[in-house]
């Protein structure tokens, strides 16, 4: 995945996001697409800014990115 396809991902899982459950979906993206970031050295920054969202979640982001390394996903997410 690009950058350009991350910032639609979390664009789509920010708005779309069940009442109460924003900033989880926030650590949802960082948990999910944890490697992607990482492995291509994607700034967190740049996707938060091209998806259209808060500059306050690339910390939320950055949480769920240290998460993934001990939660997985269930396949319905």
């Amino acid at each position: 995945m690009n950058s350009k396809e991350l910032s639609k991902k979390l664009h789509e899982m920010y708005f779309n996001a069940p009442k109460g459950e924003l900033v989880s979906m926030i650590h949802l993206f960082g948990i999910k697409y944890a490697e992607a970031l990482m492995e291509r050295n994607i700034s967190i920054k740049e996707i938060v800014k091209d998806s259209g969202i808060s500059s306050a979640y690339q910390t939320e982001i950055s949480k769920g990115i240290k998460l993934a390394k001990y939660v997985t996903v269930k396949p319905n997410h």
